[in-house]
């Protein structure tokens, strides 16, 4: 009895030296967390059991000796310390996905890949992109569709999606690309007359390039709603292309992603808004562990890290 008395100390012990370590796998669970934003949806994600996934999330919280995650009734969100967790844990995940790629040998990617997004993405982001993707994969065949407000990933519309909406549910697995940064941009001839009778933040006197009443629902849109106070804008349209079309134009000012403005010449008046927009990856989940389906998400994954402070403004 002594000696089993002894035993159970030890393994205490060990589990105790145990919760101060960090176990790199568990970067894993943390991310699955942080995606579907709930222990079930973690415990679905990665097909173990849901005592598993909150053993394991502790035991990083306190290896790491930081709280990663605040518990709600309505689900997990990241805490600032988890926040900045995210991108180190990606680049853990894709090294995983690189290092067991390499142990079982390459065959060949084929077939095709049907990807959903915006067009404000695709075109000047994703599709320049792809040279150095399909040069790897000649057997690969991507189709882009960026009528994204029509597809469904769960009816199979897309494969996977990049998208400023993060899925709340359905059969998807969800990755954080980055953050879509915001600021209110004008012509340099626009700008120059302002300065003359407009403060900084007075915009009494100014016109506003908007977004017409099917997207009031945008961030953009509800910041210029504020701003508005109930007077209307100069223009109205449906399209970031438009917008960028009339502020180019001097129509007057709007509110558009920063790595776009820049692009076109356009003079900042306001670099924070509030109006920033997190760039969701979403994959069927019953596609995710399909080898062309994973290179493309990891494509896209490496291409977005690679435009992180780009795309925020920095």
């Amino acid at each position: 009895m002594k000696r089993s008395a002894n035993n159970t100390n030890q393994f205490s012990d060990i589990g105790k030296q145990d919760m101060g370590q960090v176990h790199w796998d568990d970067a894993r669970v943390f991310l699955a967390i942080a995606r579907t934003g709930t222990l079930s949806g973690a415990a679905t994600q990665l097909k173990t059991g849901l005592a598993t996934i909150s053993r394991r999330i502790e035991r990083l919280e306190h290896g790491l000796g930081v709280p990663l995650f605040s518990r709600h009734q309505t689900g997990y969100r990241l805490t600032d310390d988890g926040e900045a967790l995210v991108a180190r844990a990606e680049l853990l995940e894709q090294a995983g996905h690189s290092f067991s790629d390499g142990g079982g040998g390459q065959s060949e990617v084929a077939g095709r890949v049907r990807l959903a997004t915006a067009e404000n993405l695709a075109n000047p982001l994703i599709i320049p992109s792809l040279p150095n993707l399909l040069d790897k994969h000649p057997g690969l065949g991507i189709e882009i569709v960026t009528d994204v407000n029509s597809v469904n990933l769960h009816r199979r519309d897309a494969d996977l999606a990049v998208r400023m909406v993060k899925p709340e549910r359905g059969n998807v697995t969800i990755r954080r690309l980055g953050i879509l940064g915001f600021g209110l941009y004008g012509s340099n001839a626009y700008v120059d007359a302002r300065r003359n009778g407009s403060g900084i933040t007075d915009f009494d006197n100014d016109r506003f390039i908007g977004w017409a009443e099917t997207q009031g629902h945008l961030p953009a849109a509800q910041w210029i709603e504020r701003v508005l106070r109930g007077r209307q804008c100069a223009l109205m349209t449906t399209t970031l292309t438009s917008q960028i079309a009339a502020a180019s134009a001097g129509v007057g000012l709007a509110v558009l992603p920063h790595f776009l403005a820049r692009r076109e010449g356009l003079v900042c008046v306001m670099d924070e808004l509030g109006a920033d927009q997190t760039i969701w990856l979403a994959v069927h989940s019953d596609l995710a562990h399909s080898r062309r389906i994973r290179v493309v998400s990891d494509h896209l994954t490496d291409l977005f890290l690679s435009l992180r402070a780009a795309l925020q403004g920095n």
